[in-house]
């Protein structure tokens, strides 16, 4: 079996642990407000970031090289998964995800601004496009916009601004450090206001929580394997086959079954990144591919 399929289906792999991870979000969200599941899962992970810290042989200190850019990361992430979290409770899972894709989009335009890359014609048009879809999704002229596509609208932005921080100081930075220091801004700013939205936690809910940590840490190492092992182009599209899963398990749990508008926006947004995946590859080989989604995990 050749490198790449195996990156492929490592990445595969990965992304059906993280959906399971975010459909056990919104099962726990019948019983748990956003901010306590975001807040137990980032503690009960904290150990995993730590052994992973400890086998890191990466010459370094905690101190971060970048310490500007490491806080705008922290902020960064914590918008993305506070506001992917409450999308998960509230939105059906096909729909979260959906406009959880424009990041790459997001990634695109931002990058022009604070990467000093250049945006040309075609690739403008594909963010357009894209960016079409996700208004097709969040449908502004009708009633159905509520807080939860703003949530998510919010993930995204902060997602893409994750990705902008890895390309920045990605080079200089410990791996282990960009996601300790993002846990730990969590970890510190929920546990702050933890004593204002506690609800009382049932074994099975704990057991739950326990797992979601458990699989951001192994689906996040398989995203990191399937990288090394596959070529980029390849891997990053495997990143879209959340949305089968998101749309198979909310059909099955929750009784979701995605809507028109949602399928034809997920059509717009997926092919743009598409695009934009490939053009890269083509445009620069062997350079940096951003995922299309993940994000929000640090």
């Amino acid at each position: 079996m050749s490198r790449n399929i195996q990156g492929i289906l490592i990445a595969l792999l990965g992304c059906l642990i993280y959906s399971a991870h975010d459909a056990i979000i919104k099962a726990l969200g019948s019983s748990l407000p956003a901010v306590q599941i975001a807040f137990f899962a980032y503690l009960l992970g904290l150990p995993y970031v730590i052994l992973l810290l400890i086998h890191d042989t990466t010459p370094g200190t905690l101190r971060p090289a970048n310490p500007l850019w490491m806080a705008i990361r922290v902020v960064a992430v914590m918008v993305a998964t506070l506001g992917a979290f409450y999308a998960f409770l509230v939105l059906p899972l096909a729909e979260a995800y959906t406009i959880l894709f424009a990041a790459p989009l997001l990634v695109t335009l931002l990058a022009v601004p604070l990467l000093g890359e250049v945006l040309r014609w075609r690739r403008a048009t594909a963010v357009l496009v894209g960016l079409a879809g996700v208004l097709v999704v969040l449908r502004p002229d009708t009633n159905t916009l509520n807080i939860g596509h703003v949530t998510a609208l919010a993930s995204a932005v902060g997602n893409a601004m994750v990705h902008i921080s890895s390309r920045r100081i990605g080079g200089s930075e410990r791996l282990p450090l960009m996601i300790l220091y993002p846990m730990l801004g969590i970890i510190v700013l929920l546990g702050a206001v933890m004593p204002f939205t506690f609800e009382p936690i049932s074994g099975r809910a704990f057991g739950g929580l326990a797992i979601l940590a458990l699989f951001s840490f192994v689906a996040m190492l398989c995203m990191i394997e399937a990288f090394k092992r596959g070529e980029a182009a390849l891997v990053a599209p495997m990143q879209y086959s959340q949305l089968i899963w998101g749309t198979l398990f909310g059909i099955l749990f929750f009784s979701e079954y995605p809507k028109g508008p949602t399928l034809l926006g997920a059509a717009l947004i997926i092919g743009s990144g598409l695009y934009i995946v490939f053009r890269e590859a083509g445009a620069k080989p062997g350079a940096a591919i951003t995922p299309p989604i993940a994000a929000r995990r640090p």
